[in-house]
């Protein structure tokens, strides 16, 4: 049986920031812990974002890494208990409102981090405990606030999901305006991060018509937007249909992923340098490839499907097309040839495939792949 469910409040539009004071106030947070990253300060965004919140007594965490820890989790989370937090608002990409979402469970219930990880049996000990979440993005790319899981590197350095509906945000607020600054190679990546959102939950066999039709759209819009965000950063359609496009790619693939994901988590984890977009679309054309004989994938005529989306010929047998117009894109886009442009090194493949083999998305693929299977897909994407 199908189970579908669908998912939180999302103001969408240019200016929506301002609605941050009315969204604490709906969901009952009166003290939040605002949790961002040194580069969102930086910019300048961090304050842009908390202005509307001048009359709220709040506490700030920046100091979130680029791929969020265990030990980032603790830091943020004595921060909320020593001033009195009832809540908490991410500020940044997906590693801040991963982080906070870390912070909701870490706040609200004991024990190591890990006891709550998916793989470990941890979902259902995820309770109505957790402290409310508001998740006002930065980036358009992970779409973390609209989803329910998080992603966390643990004490003992594996990169583990975390999956609750009590870790939904209880309000997303997607400001373009947000994104204007962001750097031309930070755009292609996490553009690129929705983008495989968008496809590989659409690949994955869960039956769930809604997710595979918003991951279409949202796949159609990123598509034809993306380049124009990365030449124009001031563009305010491509920068609108972008933050659309992650949002939606977060919305569907609440249905699951895939082999581009457990890869991009294993590797991540063993190089957490390595930025989790820019790894997904390196990784996409070979499991494009993996992917085009499963069962399903050729009885719906997925590839086509996917390809229609694109503007690309809509042929049943479009894994080869697909994925060269993700290698010509990349390329496009100003990122990184391979793997090996990262300094990722073949040495590395038996650790990442043991991490890939344990991650939660390896399961939900369309096509099961063993350690060989991951293996030549880590050397196809070199």
């Amino acid at each position: 049986m199908a189970l579908i469910l669908y998912l939180t409040q999302i103001q969408l539009d240019f200016g929506a920031v301002r609605l941050l004071p009315q969204e604490c106030a709906r969901v009952g947070i009166k003290r939040p812990l605002v949790v961002s990253d040194a580069g969102i300060k930086a910019a300048g965004v961090l304050a842009q974002a908390l202005q509307p919140l001048a009359q709220l007594p709040y506490a700030v965490f920046d100091q979130t890494p680029s791929n969020p820890t265990e030990a980032a989790v603790r830091a943020a989370t004595e921060l909320f208990k020593g001033h009195r937090c009832d809540g908490l608002v991410a500020v940044g990409g997906g590693s801040s409102i991963d982080l906070a979402k870390g912070v909701a469970i870490a706040a609200t219930h004991d024990g190591p981090l890990a006891t709550y990880a998916t793989i470990e049996g941890g979902s259902a000990k995820i309770t109505e405990r957790v402290a409310p979440l508001i998740a006002v993005p930065t980036t358009a790319g992970t779409g973390s606030e609209v989803a329910r899981g998080a992603i966390v590197i643990v004490d003992d350095g594996r990169k583990l999901g975390f999956h609750s509906w009590h870790l939904l945000p209880k309000a997303a607020i997607c400001d373009p305006e947000l994104t204007l600054g962001l750097p031309p190679l930070l755009t292609a990546a996490t553009g690129m991060d929705a983008i495989a959102h968008c496809m590989e939950t659409f690949m994955a066999p869960a039956v769930n018509p809604p997710a595979d039709g918003i991951a279409l759209d949202g796949l159609e819009r990123g598509w034809a937007h993306l380049e124009a965000a990365v030449r124009d950063g001031a563009n305010r359609e491509a920068r609108w249909h972008m933050m659309s496009a992650s949002m939606q790619g977060a919305m569907a693939f609440q249905k699951g992923l895939g082999c581009v994901h457990s890869l991009s988590h294993s590797l991540g984890g063993v190089n957490p340098k390595l930025h989790h977009g820019t790894l997904n679309a390196l990784f996409l054309p070979a499991v494009l490839r993996f992917n085009a004989s499963a069962g399903s994938i050729i009885k719906e005529r997925r590839l086509a499907r996917l390809a229609h989306a694109m503007g690309l010929p809509g042929c049943d047998d479009a894994g080869d097309t697909i994925a060269e117009a993700i290698r010509a894109k990349n390329a496009a886009l100003g990122l990184p040839g391979g793997l090996a442009a990262l300094g990722v090194t073949p040495d590395l493949f038996e650790r990442v495939i043991d991490g890939a083999m344990a991650d939660h998305c390896h399961k939900t693929n369309p096509r099961l792949a063993t350690r060989e299977d991951y293996r030549a897909m880590l050397e196809a994407s070199m």
